[in-house]
């Protein structure tokens, strides 16, 4: 069992993803550690080069007795931390008491972290200032069940328009930037069309209205700044679902600037649900964005694993 003194609680395996925010995380990272080892704390610091480093070396420490860790990226990087804490694979390394519980930090330069602006909306300087003061707030995760395997996440899962436009934007026009968001979300809203996906709240009612896209958060915010789901509590053990449903282009352009305020939720084609697990029938793979990454899968199933990690924030 890992060291759970005080000083144990000092200690931590810090995942960096040097690339994030086309390179400024890796020309940044070295300052902020300092400052975090002059407060005394004992960092390990291991670099990924790779899509799933981050999965794989989150795994190899659990394993080796770690039980803190930082994640120093984007959301793509506590994706993969948080995936490889609670894959399959690492079950028997988990531990069963709640004192002994993983904690992850978020040290977001050079990139967002949609997931931490729940708490603050000043980034790295406030979480700088959270793992100094070792300040833990337990959190659900959410475990995906699909026809391959078993996914984790913290924020937030979208199926419909939100992840079509995030597929088209990285298969078509990455080379864009941020800019391949606007002409992915102008040529998805021109083909605009609902679509069924057939989903059960809590074992209830099956649900096959046709929906513009379905977004099921354990968090607030998205993409930054976007509050998808005001109410959303990340430790209440419960996943706040956003059903968005048939809508017209024009409904849909005036509506989905709103998301910034979380106002969109007063448009009569909105609603906003909770519910512990959430059941699909799909007939097949489809785009999911899942905590910014973009997959292709076809979920069957989601449940909330209630306080299953501590965050420091």
């Amino acid at each position: 069992m890992a060291d759970q003194t005080s000083s144990g609680a000092r200690r931590y395996v810090a995942i960096l993803n040097p690339a994030a925010g086309g390179g400024r995380c890796g020309k940044r990272a070295p300052e902020v550690l300092e400052r975090l080892r002059a407060a005394g704390l004992e960092i390990d610091v291991r670099r990924t080069a790779a899509a799933g480093d981050g999965e794989r070396i989150a795994r190899a420490a659990l394993r080796e007795g770690a039980r803190n860790f930082i994640a120093i990226g984007g959301d793509g990087t506590s994706y993969e931390i948080i995936n490889g804490l609670f894959s399959p694979e690492s079950g028997d390394a988990l531990p069963d008491a709640p004192e002994h519980r993983p904690s992850l930090g978020f040290l977001p330069m050079g990139t967002g972290n949609s997931f931490l602006r729940d708490f603050t909306d000043e980034g790295a300087d406030y979480s700088i200032e959270a793992l100094i003061a070792g300040r833990r707030r337990p959190c659900d995760v959410i475990r995906v069940h699909h026809t391959r395997g078993v996914l984790h996440f913290i924020n937030i899962f979208s199926i419909g328009f939100v992840a079509d436009v995030g597929a088209m934007r990285n298969n078509r026009f990455s080379a864009l930037g941020e800019f391949g968001y606007i002409v992915a979300v102008v040529a998805k809203v021109v083909s605009l069309a609902a679509t069924r996906f057939p989903m059960r709240l809590d074992k209830g009612a099956e649900d096959r209205a046709p929906v513009t896209f379905i977004s099921i958060n354990n968090s607030k915010f998205t993409g930054g700044k976007m509050m998808m789901a005001p109410g959303a509590d990340t430790g209440d053990g419960r996943l706040d679902v956003i059903r968005v449903g048939a809508m017209g282009r024009g409904s849909l352009l005036a509506t989905f600037p709103k998301i910034f305020k979380g106002t969109h939720l007063r448009h009569p084609a909105v609603s906003a649900l909770q519910a512990k697990e959430v059941d699909f029938q799909l007939d097949g793979d489809l785009d999911v964005m899942i905590d910014g990454e973009m997959l292709r899968i076809q979920p069957t199933h989601l449940e909330v694993v209630p306080e299953a990690v501590n965050v420091i924030a």
